[in-house]
């Protein structure tokens, strides 16, 4: 099992867009073939800086899963969403094996 961490640099003046963005993977991941952990937006400190995690087998299941999202009614809407609104100003990916139990 391997966990991506996705990392969003986003407008600071449109939490409450990316918030509803989040919202809209609650459903779409897992029914694509991952296990959601959260999606989480800035509290206290960088008002920029938001995550989204989540499990998959490896990285064979991520590719197919990437697809999955792809042609996925909610994921492309989701996908539409964050390209209109341009409140994602970018997004990085880091892919992390857990080590402790």
């Amino acid at each position: 099992m391997i966990t991506c961490f996705i990392r969003y640099q986003i407008d600071p003046f449109r939490t409450d867009a990316f918030e509803q963005y989040a919202r809209g993977w609650n459903d779409t991941i897992p029914r694509c073939g991952a296990r959601l952990t959260g999606y989480y937006a800035p509290h206290e400190g960088s008002a920029t800086t938001a995550y989204g995690i989540y499990d998959i087998a490896d990285l064979a299941a991520y590719e197919a899963y990437r697809a999955r999202l792809r042609d996925d009614p909610g994921g492309r809407d989701n996908f539409a969403f964050a390209r209109d609104e341009g409140f994602v100003r970018s997004e990085d990916r880091i892919f992390l094996r857990k080590v402790t139990s």
